[in-house]
């Protein structure tokens, strides 16, 4: 969706780093120098790649920062249900949550390399920043403790180039506003806020027909909206980010390239038919260069396993 700021990004060349540990700390650089003060910069940062006689390493979580999800003895879960084998699996290999566990536990990064095999490292506290969620009306969403992490880095996608392939490329723009409101917090099978937030709000939620679901994600996408500004940090909202993307289509076709796109990534999962987006094809044939999960990083990245390297 915001492929129309890719002249913006700068690419660090770490194709000479291979341990794990290096890998690692070139991450946690990596967050702290798109984080940027909060003016978020376009950022990937390239580590070695695939040759014929040596396997790259592999970074198993999905986003540099993600959060733990628990188990509980009564069948839910504290925390994000996504990653809640990922989390028992690295409890597994070592991991100690902390003493009092929260819905917000940030996981460790897993590096996986051929010498050394899957390797945690905790991430450092300046290294994630994060921001409190608020309401600019209702004044009890404060109490509800949310909050949400500040730079979206995607780290187990696969950067194939010049016929090579970097399986450890992490990426990061600036969120979109519903990716956290309306699809992390807000989907069933994530936070599954919405409930909570239109009981909170009195609404009538007897009946479906009473939209009740709508008008509190739309709610809880507007504090995360208003949080993330309020606190300087770079986030836009899915109308202006949906019209942008069509300028950028505009471009490419001007300059005579093609712009593949999914559908379903690109039209936004609130008020999908209120953006221009929605009302239009796209070509979806296969582009190189690509940037995509394979089907092993995808496994590895909510199962936490199996290793790529036996």
């Amino acid at each position: 969706m915001g492929r129309l700021y890719w002249h913006s990004l700068q690419v660090r060349d770490l194709r000479s780093v291979t341990a794990a540990g290096d890998v690692a700390a070139h991450c946690f650089d990596h967050l702290r120098i798109a984080r940027n003060g909060g003016k978020i910069r376009p950022l990937i940062s390239v580590f070695a790649p695939e040759t014929p006689t040596r396997p790259a390493p592999r970074i198993w979580n999905e986003q540099l920062i993600r959060y733990a999800g628990y188990a509980q003895p009564d069948g839910r879960i504290l925390g994000d249900p996504r990653y809640r084998t990922f989390t028992s699996q690295l409890v597994h290999r070592g991991w100690r949550p902390p003493a009092f566990p929260g819905a917000f536990d940030v996981l460790p990064l897993v590096v996986e390399t051929v010498d050394e095999g899957p390797r945690l490292f905790e991430l450092p506290r300046r290294s994630v920043y994060e921001v409190a969620l608020e309401h600019p009306e209702l004044a009890w969403f404060a109490d509800l403790g949310l909050r949400w992490h500040a730079v979206p880095v995607i780290s187990n996608n696969r950067l194939d180039i010049g016929g090579v392939s970097y399986p450890a490329a992490p990426f990061n723009g600036w969120y979109m506003g519903t990716e956290i409101g309306a699809r992390n917090l807000g989907d069933d099978d994530r936070y599954a806020m919405v409930p909570e937030v239109a009981e909170r709000m009195g609404l009538d939620m007897s009946d479906e027909a009473t939209l009740w679901r709508d008008r509190a994600l739309v709610e809880l996408n507007r504090a995360v909206l208003h949080s993330f500004r309020v606190n300087g940090v770079s986030i836009t909202d899915h109308h202006t980010e949906s019209r942008r993307f069509l300028i950028h289509l505009e471009r490419e076709e001007r300059a005579g390239r093609r712009c593949p796109a999914d559908w379903t990534w690109i039209v936004p999962p609130l008020s999908g038919s209120q953006t221009p987006v929605f009302h239009r094809y796209y070509d979806a044939e296969p582009q190189q260069p690509s940037f995509r999960t394979d089907h092993d990083a995808g496994l590895r990245g909510l199962r936490g396993g199996p290793p790529a390297f036996s």
